[in-house]
C-alpha cells in the first residue's frame, strides 16, 4: 500500500532557493508547502545580502561620482558629510518595494502554502513545526547560510558588525576595520570608504578575492588603496579588546616572527566567511549527513536519502544567488518532474561588485594551472577601448583562455559593468559558441561590449594577418606589400 503524505513537496527555508522552489512546484500543480523560520521570505539575499548590499554601493558610487566632477570638465564640487541614516532608509525602502513579490499572498496565489516557524525533521518524511507534525513525499532544504566568526581571543565580547546588521546602522564611523578580504568584505569597504569612513581592511590570505588571478585582485587593491583604504594581507588577528567605545585589534604577520601591529577603529565589520544553517534542523532524525561545510549532494541536488534534496548556500557549492535559483530548479526537476537533470558549474558566471567590477566564468589562469589544463591567454585593456575612455572608466581589462586548439576555457573581466559584459561568454559557453562567432559578430559602436570582440579577434588575427597569408595572397593576388615603412 503506498504511504499517504500531506503534501507532495515541502520546502524548508524562503530565500532565493526555497521561494524558486516552491513556486515552480505549485505551478506544476504539486501540493507545496514553505517553511519559513523568520516572520518573512526573501531570505538573506533580499534582507542582509544582495539587494541592500548593491543599493548601498550604488549609493556610495553615485556620492563619489559627484566628487569627481572636475574630471568630467565640470565645477568642482564640495559635497556635504553623508547622512548614513538617510542612506539606509533608501536601503529598506528598496528591500521593501522587492518584499512585495515575496509576499505570503503571492505564494498563496499560485498554490502554495506557506509556514513561519522553526521546522525539525522527526524522520526522513515528517517535520514538526511549533508542534504542528507536517509529512511530504520529498524534501527540499534550502535554509541558506550564516556569517561565520573568526576564533580570535576578545570577540565574542565586542559590538561587531556582520552583513545581518551592518544595513541597521545610523552612524557613520570614523574609522573602520573589515575583517575579510573577500567579495563581501571589499564590496561593503569600498563603499564605506567612498562615503567618508577610514577603511582598515584585513585579510588572513596573502591575497584579497583569493580564487581570482594575482593580477586581476591587484587592479582591485590599487583602486581601494587609492580610495584612501588601508590593505593587510597574509596578517592574523591576534586579539580584540574594547577600550574606551573604541575597538582595539592587534595583529601578526603570518610569516615567522611577523611584525605585530595595533590598529583602532570606531567600528568592527566580520566579513571572514559564511556557515551553512542547518543547526537545530534535526538532519540526524532524517538520516541526512552533513558536515561543517554543509549538506552534500549529488549533481542532481539530492542528499544521501534520495526524496531529500539541498540547495543554495546549504549544500557548500557556490554561495551565490542565482545558484541558488538554478540549484532548486534542479531539485524540483528531479523531485517532481522525475526528470534526471544534473548541474553544470562549469557553465554559471559570478561577480564581485566593487569598482570595478570582476566577473568570471569557467577556468582563470590560477584554476587551470592548478588542474593541470594547458591554455593561451588573449588580453585587452579598457583603455584601448573607446567607450571607457569617453566614460572615464580605463581601469581593467579582459582575459580569455582557450585550449591550444582554439576552444573556449574561461573568461575573466575587471572593469566597468563586467557584470554585465560577462553574460557575452557565459551564453557562448553555455551554447557551445565557437570563438569565431564571437569574433566575427559585428558589436555596436561604441560600446564596452566590443572588448569581448577585441579579445576573441586576437586568435584569430594570428592566423589571418600573419606572414604565412601575407606570402599565400602577394603571390595569387600579385599584392605590393608594404606602402610606409616607419623611422627606425
Amino acid at each position: 500500500m503506498m504511504a499517504k503524505y500531506d503534501f507532495d513537496l515541502g520546502i524548508i527555508g524562503g530565500g532565493a532557493a526555497g521561494l524558486t522552489a516552491a513556486a515552480g512546484s505549485s505551478q506544476f500543480g504539486a501540493k507545496t508547502i514553505l517553511i519559513e523560520k523568520s516572520p518573512r521570505l526573501g531570505g538573506d539575499c533580499l534582507h542582509y545580502g544582495c539587494v541592500p548590499s548593491k543599493t548601498f554601493i550604488r549609493t556610495a558610487g553615485v556620492y563619489s561620482l559627484i566628487k569627481r566632477s572636475k574630471e568630467f570638465g565640470l565645477p568642482e564640487i564640495h559635497v556635504p558629510p553623508v547622512d548614513l541614516a538617510a542612506v539606509m532608509d533608501r536601503v529598506r525602502n528598496v528591500i521593501e518595494k522587492i518584499q512585495r513579490h515575496d509576499s505570503v499572498e503571492r505564494f498563496c496565489g499560485l498554490g502554495a502554502r506557506v509556514v513561519f516557524g522553526n521546522p525539525v525533521f522527526i524522520d526522513d518524511h515528517k517535520v514538526n513545526v511549533e508542534g504542528q507534525n507536517i509529512s511530504a513525499k520529498s524534501w527540499i532544504i534550502a535554509t541558506g547560510s550564516s556569517p561565520s566568526l573568526p576564533a580570535v581571543e576578545g570577540l565574542p565580547g565586542i559590538p561587531y558588525w556582520t552583513n545581518e546588521t551592518v544595513f541597521s546602522q545610523k552612524e557613520l564611523p570614523a574609522r573602520l576595520i573589515v575583517l575579510g578580504g573577500g567579495p563581501i568584505g571589499l564590496e561593503l569597504a569600498q563603499a564605506f570608504a567612498r562615503l567618508g569612513s577610514k577603511v582598515t581592511i584585513i585579510e588572513f590570505m596573502e591575497q584579497i578575492l583569493g580564487p581570482e588571478d594575482k593580477d586581476m585582485a591587484q587592479i582591485i587593491k590599487r583602486r581601494l588603496e587609492g580610495e584612501g583604504c588601508a590593505i593587510f594581507t597574509g596578517t592574523k588577528v591576534l586579539n580584540v579588546e574594547y577600550v574606551h567605545s573604541f575597538i582595539r585589534l592587534t595583529c601578526a604577520s603570518n610569516t615567522q616572527g611577523g611584525e605585530t601591529v595595533t590598529i583602532e577603529a570606531d567600528a568592527l565589520l566580520i566579513a571572514a566567511g559564511r556557515k551553512p544553517n542547518i543547526d537545530g534542523l534535526g538532519l540526524d532524525a532524517a538520516g541526512v549527513m552533513n558536515t561543517p561545510r554543509g549538506i552534500p549532494t549529488d549533481l542532481r541536488m539530492r542528499t544521501n536519502i534520495r526524496h531529500i534534496y539541498a540547495c543554495g548556500d546549504v549544500n557548500g557549492q557556490l554561495p551565490f544567488t542565482h545558484v541558488a535559483g538554478y540549484e532548486a530548479g534542479l531539485a524540483l526537476t528531479n523531485a517532481v518532474l522525475r526528470l534526471p537533470r544534473s548541474a553544470a558549474y562549469d557553465k554559471i558566471g559570478w561577480c564581485t561588485y566593487t569598482d570595478p567590477e570582476i566577473a568570471s566564468i569557467g577556468l582563470n589562469e590560477k584554476r587551470a594551472q592548478k588542474e593541470g589544463v594547458q591554455y593561451r591567454l588573449f588580453e585587452e585593456e579598457f583603455a584601448d577601448n573607446d567607450r571607457a575612455l569617453a566614460e572615464g572608466e580605463e581601469s581593467g581589462k579582459i582575459k580569455l583562455l582557450v585550449s591550444p586548439s582554439g576552444k573556449f576555457l574561461g573568461c575573466q573581466i575587471i572593469g566597468s559593468r563586467a557584470g554585465e559584459l560577462i553574460h557575452e561568454w557565459i551564453i557562448a559557453a553555455n551554447g557551445n559558441v565557437k570563438l569565431s562567432t564571437v569574433a566575427g559578430a559585428v558589436h555596436v559602436y561604441p560600446t564596452l561590449s566590443e572588448i569581448s570582440k577585441r579579445a576573441a579577434g586576437r586568435l584569430f588575427a594570428e592566423k589571418l594577418f600573419g606572414s604565412g597569408t601575407k606570402s599565400i595572397l602577394k603571390f595569387l593576388f600579385s599584392l605590393k606589400g608594404r606602402a610606409c615603412t616607419p623611422p627606425e
